[in-house]
């Protein structure tokens, strides 16, 4: 594979340790920038700030080689700011992640990390989005992520459409493989409620709270997850 200009941002933060580990994988593949919110941006979805001026600037990043900017924007404003005003060529891929928490099942259309690689997709450039458990110890991920940066950089997809990968956080001896062509869970993983506090007679203060749920249809990112699988499929911007 000749080298590649790679974009890499994230919803979690320009020093993410996610975003890092990514970045560090990246390398090997070519010229890598970095341009990524300022701070957490989780849930932000597919939205792009309108009505204030964004700002970016270069950071000190902890990896040699590495041009990168923090931005106050949301994930999808740091690929446009990256694509159309910061790197000076269009890159050839924009990976997102990796996330702190998995991105699949109806949590997608909340996600910062697959809103901005679904607004590379519009800009034409190939996406992945990554994500992991949040309790793991990133053994699968360190040992499934090379292997499929290589396989899904060789299979572009359309302009609506990324490619969506989900490591489990189970131990490296309990994960099962990788399951491929995985399809979007219609399930919740988590069921949400809000717990509700007084703040005065008239006002009250809503703090969301989930419960994860156990089951899923076959053949969806979800029940891959479930049963110890890397999953890996694609996601369809509908917005």
């Amino acid at each position: 594979m000749s080298k590649k200009r790679i974009l890499i941002t994230n919803d979690d933060g320009v020093f993410a340790e996610g975003l890092i580990r990514l970045v560090k994988a990246s390398q090997e593949f070519g010229e890598v920038w970095v341009v990524a919110p300022d701070k957490q941006k989780s849930g932000k979805s597919h939205s792009i700030i309108l009505r204030r001026p964004i700002e970016a600037w270069k950071v000190d990043f902890p990896i040699e080689g590495v041009t990168a900017y923090a931005c106050d924007g949301n994930p999808a404003d740091c690929v446009r700011i990256g694509v159309l005003n910061i790197m000076p060529e269009k890159p050839d891929f924009v990976f997102a992640g990796i996330n702190d928490g998995y991105n699949l099942a109806t949590d997608l259309q909340y996600s910062g990390t697959a809103g901005a690689a679904f607004e590379a997709a519009f800009q034409g450039i190939q996406a992945i989005a990554f994500s992991e458990g949040i309790h793991g110890d990133h053994a699968v991920t360190n040992k499934y992520l090379r292997e499929l940066m290589i396989e899904l950089m060789d299979k572009p997809l359309d302009t609506t459409r990324i490619w969506n990968v989900n490591f489990p956080e189970c131990p490296l001896k309990l994960c099962n493989g990788i399951l491929r062509n995985r399809i979007v869970s219609q399930d919740v993983f988590y069921k949400d409620h809000y717990i509700e506090t007084k703040i005065s007679e008239d006002r009250s203060a809503y703090k969301v709270e989930g419960v994860q749920k156990c089951s899923a249809t076959e053949g969806t990112d979800l029940r891959a997850i479930l049963d110890g699988y890397v999953s890996v499929g694609i996601a369809t911007n509908i917005t």
